[in-house]
């Protein structure tokens, strides 16, 4: 079906692992588990930078516990999901659309900072709607001092929208006041002008989300 799960963070996980970034600082970074990120890159050269050996300290078995637990529901999680069927991707699809998508008529959007989501909406998209793929468009709000470049192409991969269909980007002044931890690759934005399109998915929300659609 289509959907890649966290292809794109084991993918990053490794490139970050080979700069010499701690598995804290990668699983940190991408928002995952630090014993996933330890599978991801077992394979990786890896040199530690000079001032990461003076700071290195023995994690907390509490902190342990709770990496533990958290792969072990991952695991759990897996099991009970198992492969979607068709019904259950296109339902999950419309479920992801009504938290995160937009709501104004006439117009497909979903913007997210979680590849992993982004490259399910999309495959979700493509297999179950007609889809001119010249008319998708994608741009990226990402803070100042970030790598542009490097975050288009990073979604631009995820999305398989070619970078001429991107937007000017959206840059965010850095303000400590708010955040200090900051996506490296910002936030994508995926939008498709059609209103038929829009109505036919927002008629599948209110599907999903009517007395008749939840079971007894």
């Amino acid at each position: 079906m289509g959907y890649r799960g966290k292809l794109a963070e084991r993918e990053q996980a490794r490139e970050l692992r080979a700069t010499g970034r701690t598995l804290f600082e990668i699983a940190r970074e991408l928002g995952v588990s630090k014993s996933s990120v330890s599978l991801w890159v077992r394979d990786v050269d890896f040199t530690p930078r000079p001032r990461q050996r003076a700071v290195i300290r023995r994690a907390h078995p509490q902190h342990l516990a709770k990496l533990a637990e958290i792969e072990a529901m991952d695991a759990r999680g897996r099991r009970r999901i198992g492969r979607l069927s068709d019904d259950a991707f296109l339902a999950a699809g419309v479920a992801l659309y009504a938290g995160e998508g937009a709501k104004r008529d006439g117009l497909v959007c979903f913007a997210n900072t979680d590849p992993s989501m982004m490259a399910y909406h999309c495959a979700w998209l493509r297999r179950y709607f007609e889809i001119d793929e010249t008319r998708l468009r994608c741009r990226i709000y990402l803070h100042e001092g970030l790598d542009l470049d490097a975050a288009q192409a990073f979604w631009s991969k995820v999305t398989d929208v070619p970078l001429s269909q991107f937007g000017k980007p959206y840059r965010a002044e850095a303000d400590a006041s708010i955040r200090t931890t900051k996506h490296v690759h910002g936030c994508a934005y995926l939008s498709y002008s059609c209103a038929r399109t829009h109505r036919e998915i927002m008629g599948l929300v209110r599907a999903l989300l009517s007395s008749e659609a939840i079971p007894g």
